[in-house]
């Protein structure tokens, strides 16, 4: 294949082409993408101003098709997406009527949206909601935690959340679904001391359901635990035949890790060891496990020794 050369000074005039036309494709890309353009992009949409003692359920999805004009640079690098990524929307005309036009209100829609933007229409222009008679309900509240402690500490006492409930308030059918409610999630690690923290309330994902209060407080109670070890006397399950039943050993030593503030009060009283005589009569064992029954709160058992015992059934 023949190669074409160009003397130096033909090199020369050949590069100065090639820059003016790189120069004019530039300065016309420049031009053209400053220029405005309308183009559509779907947002989400955020209710205010929300009728007083109204429940009410729109009856359309809370997105809307955004005609937006725009300069080709947010074309090109923007991807179509406008900032922030949803607008406000009053809902005042909803004391009055059963719906709200977005032409009325275009001019304060657009004061949300960067100055380079602006919305020519909103599709759809109306929004329809439905209405009904507004009660209130009080829910319990569940606390969603992830807590780890330091080595040797751990919970003390109940967890005290205040409020323990919260209100709400938005359309019976609604309300009649909720039966808990939950708050955001608390992390915290390496906790070696009482904690007493506001945590929010999960967020409400229903837009025509309130709830009240926003935040409660969350009081864990925090102590370093030690080993206690209690002798508890066995008791018998399932003797329905009152079999005159003789255990070796009668007692059996339980290992408990407990609060230092729960020492002195942690007794054999708190706790119940129990053999399932069934063990004997169903399952033909020759030895009989031990098993708690009854342990005192927030306590961990260790270990039972020992963890089975011998029998000597009377007929």
């Amino acid at each position: 294949m023949p190669f074409i050369k160009l003397t130096r000074l033909e090199q020369k005039r050949f590069g100065a082409v090639l820059i003016c036309v790189l120069c004019a494709v530039g300065a016309w890309l420049f031009l053209a993408l400053n220029k405005k353009y309308p183009y559509t992009v779907q947002t989400e949409l955020l209710y205010k101003d929300e009728p007083q003692g109204k429940a009410f359920k729109a009856l359309q999805p809370d997105t809307v098709d955004l005609k937006v004009e725009g300069t080709g640079w947010q074309l090109l690098f923007a991807r179509l997406r406008i900032k922030p990524p949803s607008i406000t929307v009053s809902l005042q005309k909803l004391n009055s009527r059963s719906y709200v036009v977005f032409s009325e209100q275009l001019d304060q829609v657009n004061r949300q949206l960067e100055t380079s933007q602006k919305i020519i229409s909103i599709k759809p222009d109306t929004l329809y909601f439905d209405f009904s008679r507004r009660t209130n309900k009080r829910v319990p509240l569940k606390l969603i935690s992830s807590l780890t402690f330091a080595p040797q500490y751990g919970v003390s006492k109940e967890i005290k959340l205040t409020p323990s409930y919260v209100n709400i308030s938005g359309p019976h059918e609604e309300l009649e679904k909720i039966h808990v409610w939950h708050t955001d999630s608390l992390k915290l690690s390496d906790i070696n001391k009482n904690v007493d923290v506001r945590v929010n309330i999960f967020k409400n994902p229903i837009s025509n359901v309130s709830i009240y209060p926003a935040n409660i407080g969350v009081k864990i109670p925090v102590d370093e635990f030690t080993e206690k070890t209690i002798e508890v006397p066995l008791s018998i399950l399932n003797n329905k035949e009152y079999y005159d039943v003789k255990l070796y050993p009668k007692k059996v030593k339980i290992v408990l890790l407990v609060a230092l503030s729960n020492y002195a009060k942690t007794n054999e009283e708190q706790l119940k060891a129990a053999i399932n005589l069934n063990e004997w009569k169903v399952l033909q064992h020759n030895k009989l496990s031990v098993k708690i029954i009854k342990l005192p709160g927030f306590s961990k058992l260790v270990s039972i020794t020992p963890s089975s015992v011998d029998f000597i059934i009377e007929k």
